[in-house]
């Protein structure tokens, strides 16, 4: 039973486990629908190419949806994939508790406009130091940096180009490879 005007974290585990991905962005509940095929092969060559890396350079963490990140009662997501650098293990509990140094959003038609505007501005209020926007549409990559008004555009890398991120020194990703089908 929902005991809240604003939805809550403890509100999504009362919820039946009916295989549905919910999000909490400011107490209002969204109902994810499930990634499509081509979806869910991008989120793995992104994966494999994060693991392969932290297999050398074991510089923190990387997890995948469906995990909570919960950043307060009332603001709980699920990004595609996210990355804690070994300083904040601490946030990697029972679920995700506190700030990622990285979270991905692979954009979806049912998700774009969330990804782009809403997630964007509590990614950044809660801290995350780093956010990409994967569109597979487009087949680009945003990397969107934290500053102290938030999010400014770092970088847009597509075909034919290299990502690389402070985080990881050293790591180097071809965009081609994400996009391969």
């Amino acid at each position: 039973m929902i005991t809240s005007l604003k939805y809550t974290h403890s509100d999504l585990m009362t919820m039946p486990d009916d295989g549905k991905r919910r999000e909490i962005l400011d107490g209002e509940l969204y109902v994810i629908p499930s990634p499509v095929n081509y979806h869910q092969k991008i989120l793995l060559n992104l994966t494999f190419a994060f693991c392969r890396f932290l297999e050398t350079h074991p510089l923190g963490e990387i997890r995948f949806a469906p995990l909570d990140v919960i950043f307060s009662e009332h603001d709980v997501l699920e990004p595609d994939l996210l990355f804690v650098l070994n300083e904040h293990r601490e946030f990697l509990q029972d679920w995700v508790r506190g700030a990622p140094d990285l979270v991905v959003e692979i954009l979806s038609p049912a998700t774009e406009a969330r990804d782009r505007v809403l997630k964007l501005k509590a990614y950044a209020r809660y801290g995350v130091g780093e956010y990409w926007i994967v569109d597979p549409a487009k087949q680009v990559i945003e990397i969107h940096r934290l500053a102290e008004s938030g999010y400014k555009p770092a970088a847009k890398r597509t075909s034919g180009e290299v990502v690389e991120t402070p985080l990881l020194p050293g790591f180097t990703l071809v965009v081609d490879q994400v996009f391969q089908p």
